[in-house]
């Protein structure tokens, strides 16, 4: 069963938006065993629109078309879809009913524009609006189902959960679609492709590995499909333990079960311990990452960006002559700081970073790339010293989960 997202809306070809509606519809319907075969971005156009929905009925099952239904001149979805179905458009009462009801809420006159989204193709099935005045539409032609929902987010969620998967459930018999990831820390792609080899050599034809590496880590996805699905996650279930034997300590669980943080988490309340954070180089972003978890208040006390060198001194009470020996930028520098994080926030652990992240050095002697990470605690303090390269943002990625990698190693180790 194969679907296309078709997205209409300037917006996102000259980038003032990012779309975020596709990633969430390409998730909901693999839940349900449709596969997305493309995703096509589309300008506001009469002709580009009719043309995409041609070519969209020649190679897929299902076409989701999100955006255009607004009631400006520039939304011209429901226009095409009439045009592409040989239609006209009719006004529907209950939609017109609805639309009246939000604007109550605001204003007893609503615009004429507003009115206008009452009006629906007369072949189209109306899928309710909760949260807006644009309904979805429903329609088919031949073999191929044409969904048709508003671009706002929180609308067109509303719309697939409650109306569109139930009825696309409903409509066509779908295989069991079934994906599992690993994730890894503290080896590239390329390592572990050589640990990996003979056992992704010997995968069924049936079960797709895919590597998907980004800054600090690797996750390896499993995929398989089928009719049964008991069959399908016992087959990548039983692959997915012979590659956690093969990587051993470098897999920390699995995607949408469990991350890094909620592994360091884990462990920290396990042990009743604390945790603090004191961030140069990485500007908070390792402080981000443990406080989007929830549950983290059980254990994280707190953490302070000293980006300037002076605060270093001034406000965590790193000595001046260790920086003007060594440079804001060393293992001495990262040591003090972590020291001094576990004394200001009274905690039992804490990480430090500083480091030269680019694009130029600051108040730093070492070269463009170069991060120290310490991690301090009762048994001791350690450094690492790191070279990222460039540029900036790769730095910063990477220091980010190098540390809380490093983090998790020395809780282990303890």
């Amino acid at each position: 069963m194969l679907a296309e997202i078709i997205t209409i809306g300037d917006e996102i070809l000259i980038g003032q938006i990012v779309d975020t509606n596709s990633v969430f519809i390409s998730k909901e319907l693999n839940k349900i065993g449709v596969q997305v075969y493309q995703i096509t971005s589309i300008q506001d156009e009469h002709s580009h629109i009719l043309e995409a929905f041609s070519k969209a009925e020649k190679k897929v099952d299902i076409v989701i078309v999100t955006g255009g239904l607004g009631p400006t001149k520039d939304d011209i979805t429901k226009e095409t879809f009439c045009e592409f179905f040989d239609d006209h458009l009719i006004e529907d009462k209950a939609v017109l009913k609805h639309v009246k009801e939000i604007y109550k809420k605001f204003t007893t006159n609503p615009l004429p524009a507003s009115l206008h989204q009452a009006l629906v193709p007369s072949k189209a099935m109306v899928l309710h609006n909760n949260f807006g005045t644009a309904p979805g539409m429903w329609m088919e032609k031949e073999n191929t189902v044409f969904i048709s929902l508003p671009g706002v987010p929180y609308e067109m969620k509303n719309l697939i959960k409650e109306s569109v998967l139930p009825k696309i459930v409903k409509k066509f018999n779908c295989p069991f679609i079934y994906h599992k990831t690993l994730l890894t820390v503290g080896m590239g792609e390329s390592e572990i492709v050589k640990i990996i080899c003979v056992w992704a050599d010997e995968l069924p034809e049936s079960i797709k590995l895919a590597y998907l590496p980004s800054l600090g880590r690797v996750r390896l996805r499993l995929s398989s499909k089928g009719e049964i699905e008991k069959n399908v996650r016992t087959a990548v279930d039983n692959q997915m333990d012979k590659l956690q034997i093969l990587l051993k300590d470098i897999a920390i669980g699995y995607e949408d079960e469990t991350s890094l943080v909620q592994q360091i988490s884990k462990l920290f309340i396990k042990k009743g311990l604390s945790l603090s954070i004191v961030e140069s180089c990485t500007g908070g972003k390792i402080t981000e990452m443990i406080t989007a978890e929830s549950g983290v208040s059980a254990f994280f006390k707190g953490g302070m960006v000293t980006y300037a060198t002076h605060i270093k001194s001034s406000v965590l009470g790193v000595d001046e002559k260790l920086i003007n020996k060594y440079s804001v930028v060393s293992s001495e520098v990262a040591e003090a700081m972590a020291i001094q994080s576990n004394k200001v926030f009274d905690t039992d652990y804490a990480i430090s970073t500083t480091g030269n992240a680019g694009p130029t050095k600051g108040d730093a002697d070492d070269e463009l790339g170069t991060v120290y990470i310490s991690i301090a605690s009762a048994a001791g303090v350690f450094t690492e010293k790191f070279d990222f390269g460039q540029p900036r943002e790769k730095v910063i990625g990477r220091a980010t989960f190098k540390a809380l990698e490093l983090l998790q190693k020395e809780i282990l180790k303890n």
